[in-house]
């Protein structure tokens, strides 16, 4: 009974403190719309910046009450400052923008915190002091508990009270309320929006400092905390419902709980618990526990994509000599330079897949990687415990990966925006644990090694060779798809779900077939990968993957069939030539994305496109 009761304990103060960094991120996309994946680092700036105050404090304050709780709370404060700033030269620019654009920009952010972070207090972990006045432990029910976590499960239930106050006892507040149902009746009533939202983000950011700094006594502060504390308080966020504060303290409370529960009774779950929940939770209640279906932010509605036409001539030209150089060229390259020249042609398959559903389909998609990995493992299990061809084992990714696609598909095509974007990361991340602690089928963390090529295509350049017609078949297939009447009824179903019924389009087949075949184009992708490296392992299925995939489609325009080509050949390229050149490469990766989420906000393709667009007028 008493484990039982100090694991119930130790549930709240995690849950109380997991509160802390959702309820900004709550509060942000309630009334921004903004899917902040930058909050992460604003928790890890928090974290770094109460070491450095607390640490570095005078002799007459150092290990004082005023001392420690001043440091943490100027942190909170400089941490919302330093959003509040974020938010006025870049954010506010991008208003207008599809959601997962402005995750794309966010992003960026993330990756120049890291190496900001990385110059300013260097890559080892840092330790924080214990909190005065809260040292040691203390007597509840006959029970040794720290009296930190006593206190942590205090703040949680009072920033909540307090929130609750501001929104609706404050005429701040009910114009935040306001702002998140209907932006052109704020802003025809005369309040400035841009003063708003730079208010809510300042909030938003000052408590997920708040949230890291008061991590110090608790944890080392580290360059990980960011992407760490992201991936769950989005969990949070959703499966409490978005934009509901309720809605995210009790999803907290469940997640904190389960989680405390979990180590006790079945403590490999632990590593994918939170998804199995945020994956239950949206299947039952697709909008949240307290969520609700709401109608589109007025005032907010991006643009439609235009129709898909005829590609320019110019652009098919292009395409013939790019080619052909690819055919040329490489046996005139280092095996290096081939093997770089895979993996493109790799992540161009992979690239496209996961447009087809997000550009035409009309649907986002975090966990893309799974359907990656599901072709890689399929190849390389069968080689491991079948001693399977590579023809074979090639023909099993698509397979794998297809019915993995029509077996998740099944529940992830009825839900939509960010709903359907975070299941397919909880299926995502349930596909990743399977692999990783399989160990007798998959090899968990160590993977499956020697998953070469069949001997006739054991040569980088005949292997790039078979790789460039695979993938390069697999995404002219996916244009032909997308210029088919099945990608017209996909498109129709897009634009207009209600419309595309009433003419007797079946809406959830479409999505879900084209989500089965994104899948197998993804399968094969991840088959030619195994291959290429000769081995597989878990990181395949990964969020970073799943990232990277969602990068190369933003990046090169989700409006364009071109998009993903371009995007998957700029980031891949640039990914690999920043690594080699430089121990800064997230800095000048981050500068490159916002600086092309600024400047060419339709992608690298659209951006090509109105260049020809404006040269023919």
């Amino acid at each position: 009974m008493e484990d039982l009761l100090i694991q119930a304990l130790n549930g709240l103060a995690s849950a109380s403190s997991l509160f802390l960094v959702a309820s900004g991120l709550t509060v942000i996309f309630g009334v921004s719309r903004i899917v902040n994946f930058a909050h992460g680092s604003f928790y890890m700036l928090g974290a770094y910046l109460g070491w450095t105050l607390v640490t570095r404090l005078p002799e007459g304050l150092a290990g004082t009450p005023f001392g420690f709780w001043g440091g943490v709370l100027l942190a909170a404060l400089i941490t919302g400052l330093i959003g509040m700033v974020v938010e006025m030269l870049l954010l506010r620019r991008i208003y207008g923008s599809p959601e997962l654009f402005q995750l794309l920009a966010t992003f960026g952010v993330v990756l120049v915190v890291q190496d900001l972070a990385l110059m300013a207090w260097g890559p080892q972990d840092l330790l924080g002091p214990r909190a005065p006045l809260l040292r040691g432990s203390t007597d509840l029910l006959g029970l040794r508990f720290p009296r930190y976590e006593l206190f942590l499960i205090c703040v949680g239930p009072v920033v909540l009270g307090l929130l609750w106050l501001l929104f609706h006892r404050t005429r701040w507040g009910r114009l935040v309320r306001a702002a998140t149902q209907d932006r052109e009746m704020v802003s025809a009533l005369g309040i400035d929006q841009r003063r708003l939202f730079t208010g809510v983000f300042f909030l938003g950011s000052l408590l997920a400092g708040l949230g890291g700094a008061l991590q110090l006594p608790r944890e080392s502060v580290n360059l990980h905390m960011d992407l760490a504390i992201i991936t769950e308080a989005f969990v949070v966020v959703v499966v409490g419902g978005l934009g509901s504060l309720g809605g995210a303290f009790l999803a907290a409370l469940l997640i904190g709980e389960l989680h405390a529960f979990g180590i006790l009774i079945l403590p490999k779950i632990t590593l994918v618990l939170v998804f199995l929940v945020m994956a239950v939770v949206l299947v039952v209640r697709p909008h949240g526990l307290l969520g609700r279906a709401s109608a589109p932010v007025r005032g907010a509605a991006a643009a439609p994509d235009p129709p898909v036409g005829p590609t320019p001539r110019p652009l098919v030209i292009a395409g013939f000599a790019a080619l052909a150089l690819l055919i040329v060229v490489p046996p005139f390259l280092r095996d290096y330079e081939v093997s770089i020249l895979v993996d493109l042609a790799v992540f161009v398959l992979f690239a496209a897949s996961l447009h087809f559903i997000m550009g035409p389909g009309g649907m986002a998609s975090f966990g893309h990687a799974a359907y990656f990995g599901a072709g890689a493992y399929g190849a390389a299990l069968l080689v491991k415990h079948l001693a399977a061809p590579m023809g074979i084992g090639l023909a099993a990714a698509p397979l794998a990966a297809g019915l993995l696609g029509l077996a998740f598909g099944w529940f992830c095509v009825r839900l939509s925006g960010v709903y359907a974007a975070m299941l397919t990361l909880a299926f995502a991340q349930i596909a990743w644990s399977v692999a990783f602690q399989w160990v007798e089928v998959t090899g968990g963390d160590n993977g499956i090694l020697g998953v070469w090529p069949a001997a006739w295509a054991n040569t980088k350049l005949v292997y790039f060779y078979l790789t460039l017609a695979l993938c390069l078949g697999g995404t002219l297939l996916l244009r032909r798809v997308v210029r088919a009447p099945f990608g017209m009824a996909l498109r129709a179903q897009r634009d207009s779900t209600l419309r595309a019924e009433a003419i007797g389009i079946d809406g959830f087949r479409i999505r879900w077939l084209a989500f089965a075949l994104a899948a197998a184009m993804a399968g094969i992708a991840g088959g030619l990968f195994a291959y290429a490296k000769g081995s597989v392992f878990p990181t395949y299925l990964a969020i970073s993957r799943s990232v990277d995939a969602l990068l190369m489609v933003l990046l090169g325009g989700v409006q364009t069939l071109s998009g993903p080509i371009l995007g998957a050949i700029g980031f891949a390229g640039m990914q690999e030539q920043l690594m080699r050149a430089s121990d800064l490469w997230r800095l000048i990766m981050g500068g490159v994305i916002i600086a092309l989420v600024l400047f060419f906000p339709q992608g690298l393709a659209g951006a090509v496109r109105r260049l020809w667009e404006g040269r023919r007028a």
